[in-house]
């Protein structure tokens, strides 16, 4: 209450002042409305920041409204959290009208409506004149909220502790000092009822609202708004535990019911006997009131419960209370204690095993217990405490540093666990480094702090069955799924829904590799990269894909040196590039290594049967019957299999304009001395590409026999008036034309060609493609992607 200004001290009661701290200057007049910015309290019910916001108004009579928004670019932004929230909100909606309260949700979406981007946030915040948000100390709400009160008055409101945050004076260090400290607050919010502030009554909505607020039939397809954002796709929600107080509260009454509160002190360490309450997300974003949790823990009374209330009201708070007072948690000088800091690094040449992040995210360390909690994270997103504690502490075994492991900590807990981003998320991926703990008998790696082995840790706990639990997948009954194609879109498709634990099949024409034009040609001493040539992307989602790559081995920056053709000038230009190891199939083989693949098919024929999808091949042979069917295929490919099966995606890859590609591949005995290693030419020029194989890292080149190869693609324009060249007749005709570039450049002829190979890629680069990031037919189990959904690169599909 000291950091309140008297005229807002003096408004609130006690209970919501000491529970609020002031973000910039108290306002010199009264608001226009009061604007309740929600993110973590995603309920209408013992909501302090509510009731906070509802007194303001109150005393200034103006009305509230409340801005409830989710957006693309969040941090670890996915299907499992987006649909998590648009659950609870679509609850909230109702619960909110009941109270009187005015309410609109704002779904940021790249290729949404009108107003779905934009300043929306300031802009309203202006406007109101006050804002009320939950105090949230953790990035990126942090920091969002300290620019925002550089544009407005911002009150936040602690929502989510039975201890208000601001009520401490200094970061806890230690669980039994924070739980002395507070006795006497915790005592005193135990034993008082929380009395909702009564609603405004008719629901206020500022006019002329800055973004396009969701209906009530949009947030019944939650499904559909999911699939319009650019969110990573590729972690998927958890059915069995779904958004909302209601279906919170029915898991803590059944937890509670079923005497799991009564046995939780007995029970609550064994991941088999599932004797916690499964809480912590319903928690993490308000849809539960933890001040209800803890009234209810304490009058029940057992010892159980009294367990219960420490592991909720000391463990949960202190790691609230600690992120409070510390400005950076994701900072390691700030997180970890200085005693840890000094032995972890002192420790950094101990001997380890260093595992790339794939490795890590997919759960294929070799190490049973480990690989299954990451499963448990993967496909449920949620990890028993007992066992994230030794899943925690197993990382920086792995690890380059301790600052890679805390990094790594952080982004596999708050990538897929649904109470990932939390403060008590922080206390406890910390603790695995020290956090809140002291020093211990000095040990490998970890040093002097606490140690917990997987392999100790398995000697109390049935790992097979464990892994039995949890690799279960999250659907009830997941679709049987076949995949039509095995290039890069395929692949990344099957092998997502495989690692949520889908039944999914792939099928190929090609007999030899998958990849698709992810190909690469090579025999002994010598490879082409005839396909894709490399990967080149900002998006942050692929991106994380490419590190883990790049630490695999699989890709490696391609240091040549590029430039274009205008005309026959020839300039430099700088280019970021990123190629396959030892070749650009590298990453479709990867892909499809734990994906069950069946190659050598031809798909002739669908239909949809009652039973499902069943797939005819040419042979006249039926692969099926399938829930769920993908046609990872060329636009041109799918569409007559459509037409034939009568379906209307059909009609929408009319519009895809796919250009055919000639690609020679050709072995110079002896090196092309040409200023470039890669080179594009504008225009309709035969030549679209060229580039020298070897320059490309990890490729077993043709110098060591004097002999050099290149990659030659020629233009879309020539390819098509090209297209019926036997594959001699396309290598010779291309070797022509690089030599009319190459030569005055070299200033001589360049050496024979004794080795000269043609290929034809029919369906290469999309001219028009189709706007969307893939089609799918929910009603009917059909789905449609590949590269030409969105253009030509590797990067799109």
């Amino acid at each position: 209450m000291a950091d309140l200004p008297a005229q807002l001290g003096a408004t609130l009661p006690p209970h919501l002042a000491t529970r609020c701290r002031l973000l910039g200057e108290a306002p010199e007049s009264a608001p226009r409305y009061v604007l309740y910015w929600l993110r973590t309290a995603v309920r209408a019910h013992e909501n302090p920041a509510l009731d906070v916001a509802l007194t303001l108004g109150a005393a200034h009579g103006v009305p509230v409204f409340v801005y409830h928004a989710l957006s693309e670019r969040y941090p670890y932004a996915s299907d499992r959290h987006h649909t998590f929230i648009l659950e609870g909100a679509r609850e909230l909606r109702s619960e909110m009208r009941a109270r009187g309260v005015g309410y609109a949700f704002h779904l940021e979406r790249r290729a949404g409506p009108a107003g779905t981007r934009g300043p929306v946030l300031k802009t309203l915040a202006r406007d109101a004149g006050l804002v009320v948000t939950e105090l949230m100390p953790v990035p990126p709400l942090s920091g969002w909220t300290r620019a925002l009160a550089a544009e407005a008055t911002v009150l936040e409101v602690d929502t989510a502790c039975v201890v208000a945050m601001p009520l401490t004076g200094r970061a806890p260090e230690r669980a039994f000092r924070f739980k002395n400290a507070t006795k006497k607050h915790r005592k005193r919010a135990l034993g008082a009822p929380w009395d909702d502030v009564p609603g405004a009554g008719a629901p206020f909505v500022p006019e002329g609202l800055p973004f396009t607020p969701l209906s009530d039939a949009d947030v019944a397809d939650v499904p559909g708004l999911v699939a319009s954002c650019a969110i990573d796709h590729g972690v998927g929600p958890v059915p069995h535990t779904p958004g909302g107080s209601a279906a919170g509260y029915a898991r803590w009454e059944a937890f509670v019911a079923s005497g799991g509160l009564r046995a939780y002190g007995r029970r609550r360490n064994d991941p088999l006997k599932r004797g916690v309450s499964r809480m912590s997300a319903y928690l993490h974003y308000g849809m539960v009131s933890p001040l209800r949790l803890a009234r209810e823990a304490f009058a029940e009374g057992s010892e159980g419960a009294t367990k219960y209330l420490d592991e909720l009201l000391v463990w949960r708070e202190l790691a609230y209370h600690w992120c409070f007072h510390t400005p950076d948690p994701e900072s390691y000088e700030e997180a970890i204690p200085a005693w840890a800091q000094e032995t972890l690094d002192a420790a950094r040449g101990d001997a380890r095993e260093l595992l790339d992040r794939e490795a890590l995210a997919r759960g294929r360390t070799g190490d049973a217990l480990w690989d299954a909690c990451q499963a448990s994270l993967l496909r449920h997103g949620e990890l028993h405490n007992n066992v994230r504690m030794t899943w925690g502490k197993a990382i920086p075994f792995w690890s380059a540093s301790p600052r890679e492991a805390m990094a790594r900590l952080i982004d596999l807990n708050h990538r897929y666990a649904l109470d990932g981003r939390d403060p008590a998320s922080y206390g406890g991926l910390l603790w695995c480094l020290g956090l809140f703990d002291a020093p211990k008998a000095p040990g490998p790696v970890l040093g002097k702090v606490r140690g917990r082995p997987t392999a100790v840790h398995a000697r109390r706990l049935d790992v097979a069955a464990y892994a039995d639990l949890v690799r279960r997948p999250a659907h009830p009954a997941p679709p049987r799924t076949l995949v039509v194609g095995a290039g890069f879109a395929g692949l990344s498709c099957a092998r997502a829904l495989a690692d949520h634990g889908w039944d999914v099949t792939v099928v190929d024409k090609g007999r030899r590799h998958p990849g698709g034009r992810c190909s690469t040609r090579a025999g002994e001493g010598w490879s082409f990269d005839h396909g894709a040539q490399l990967l080149a992307t900002e998006d942050p989602i692929l991106l994380r894909y490419a590190r883990a790559w790049r630490e695999r081995g699989l890709l490696a920056p391609w240091e040549g040196r590029f430039g274009t053709f205008e005309g026959d000038a020839f300039r430099a230009r700088a280019m970021e590039a990123y190629v396959g190891v030892p070749g650009m199939n590298a990453l479709a083989r990867h892909l499809a290594a734990d994906v069950n693949m069946r190659q050598g098919l031809r798909v002739a024929r669908l239909q949809r049967r009652d039973a499902g999808w069943v797939v005819a091949l040419e042979d006249g042979a039926e692969l099926g019957a399938f829930d769920r069917l993908v046609l990872a295929l060329p636009a041109a490919q799918a569409a007559p299999l459509l037409a034939e099966a009568g379906h209307g995606f059909a009609a929408r890859l009319g519009a895809v304009e796919v250009q055919a590609s000639l690609t020679a591949m050709v072995a110079f005995a002896g090196t092309v001395e040409v200023p470039f290693d890669a080179a594009s030419t504008d225009g309709d020029a035969p030549l679209a590409w060229m580039a020298r194989e070897s320059s490309k890292p990890g490729r077993p080149g043709l110098r060591e026999s004097g002999f050099e190869a290149w990659t030659l693609q020629a233009s879309p324009v020539y390819s098509a008036a090209h297209l019926e060249l036997d594959k001699d007749a396309i290598a010779e005709d291309l070797l022509g034309r690089f030599r009319a570039l190459a030569e005055p450049l070299q200033g001589a002829p360049l050496p024979d060609a004794p080795m000269r190979m043609g290929h034809r890629w029919r369906y290469a680069q999309t001219a028009t493609p189709l706007g969307e990031s893939c089609l799918f037919d929910e009603v009917e189990g059909l789905g449609l992607c590949g590269d030409w959904c969105l253009g030509d690169r590797l990067e799109h599909a």
